[in-house]
């Protein structure tokens, strides 16, 4: 299946989150620092007209978490909702500038094993837009088609002896991606197929715990 990055995709994205029915938060939510992710959908740059969401590689100067991928997103501030802090975070990483009306929904909390609950919030980019990385902040920017991550052999399950829980990994971009984007990324495909598949449980690999 294809995804054009065009109005029917944007409805059905948006339509396919409306009818998500999104998780109530959890008791293991309580003390943990709110923060949100932009799941934010945008047209390839090679000129097919393929739908794409924006992935980063964090850089390594960053106290936390340097060198990983991730979803452009962060902490939220004080009396911030996740939509808001989502969209702040997206015009500082990359200097795309939404407004409300550009988020399509939001999917399940996913708790951190650093002490974060992370909020994913998709978004609606539009076409042609210019995107400029902050070098504080992230090493690279891309966008990954839709279809690369609908495969079959995107996503698998691996164990570790430190949890009983699985550890999801994503195939994308000729790379590895961990969870906590990994869960997020692997949340937002199964909803995009219509899946209401849950990922609080997925675990990180444990260079992610800190």
């Amino acid at each position: 299946m294809t995804y054009p990055f065009n109005d029917v995709v944007r409805r059905e994205v948006a339509s396919r989150c409306a009818a998500f029915p999104r998780l109530p938060a959890s008791d293991t939510a309580r003390g943990l620092k709110p923060a949100a992710v932009a799941i934010t959908l945008t047209e390839t740059e090679d000129g097919s007209g393929e739908a794409a969401f924006l992935l980063t590689k964090r850089t390594h100067r960053l106290r936390a978490h340097g060198g990983q991928w991730a979803l452009p997103g962060g902490r939220c501030d004080e009396g911030e909702t996740a939509e808001q802090a989502a969209l702040r975070e997206l015009d500082e990483e990359v200097a795309l500038l939404l407004g409300e009306g550009d988020v399509l929904g939001l999917l399940d909390d996913y708790p951190t094993r650093s002490g974060y609950l992370i909020t994913p919030v998709v978004m609606w980019a539009g076409p042609d837009r210019t995107l400029r990385a902050n070098p504080e902040e992230v090493a690279s920017l891309h966008r990954i088609p839709l279809t690369q991550i609908m495969r079959p052999d995107a996503v698998d399950f691996v164990t570790i002896p430190e949890s009983h829980r699985r550890v999801i990994r994503m195939h994308i971009n000729g790379s590895k991606v961990h969870a906590p984007t990994a869960a997020l990324i692997y949340q937002f495909r199964e909803v995009l197929a219509g899946r209401a598949t849950r990922v609080d449980e997925l675990e990180q690999p444990v260079f992610a715990w800190r």
